[in-house]
């Protein structure tokens, strides 16, 4: 076959370092456009990125040649830079490890993008951890609670 032909969607959630609520809406805005110009940056196009105090949300079309691994890899290393760099937060800022990654087809686009963009709405009554793990759910993946998240020690 001459060519390459793909369409990937992906919904990728990651989450502050213990989970804490320390992404002030004065500077929100700002990161999810930082990051979404790392996802650009890496030849993946960015839809939306949107989240809450403690995660964020990243939809994109990603491009078969990088890995979602590399990709997150770089998102997260140079988004917290960019955070560290503004001196955003009183301490170190970092990502936590790991992330959720899930795939959608062209027509659920509209629909993610709506909620993603009610992220505020919607944590109004889920947390975070309900919210995650209804995803894991949803999408038949098998998970240990106590792998989940990292905690304070």
């Amino acid at each position: 076959m001459a060519n390459t032909y793909h369409q990937i969607y992906l919904q990728v959630v990651f989450a502050v370092k213990y989970r804490a609520a320390i992404i002030d809406p004065t500077w929100r805005s700002q990161l999810f456009a930082v990051i979404g110009n790392l996802i650009n940056e890496c030849s993946c196009k960015t839809i939306i990125v949107n989240g809450i105090e403690d995660h964020v949300h990243c939809l994109f079309s990603l491009q078969p040649s990088i890995s979602i691994a590399e990709l997150m890899k770089n998102v997260k290393a140079k988004s917290s830079k960019f955070v560290n760099d503004e001196a955003l937060t009183r301490h170190r800022f970092n990502w936590q490890n790991g992330y959720g990654a899930f795939s959608y087809g062209k027509s659920q686009i509209n629909d993610v993008v709506k909620y993603i963009q009610n992220q505020e709405e919607h944590h109004r009554t889920f947390t975070f951890q309900e919210e995650y793990k209804e995803l894991l759910h949803n999408f038949n993946i098998n998970f240990e609670d106590q792998y989940l998240f990292q905690d304070l020690e």
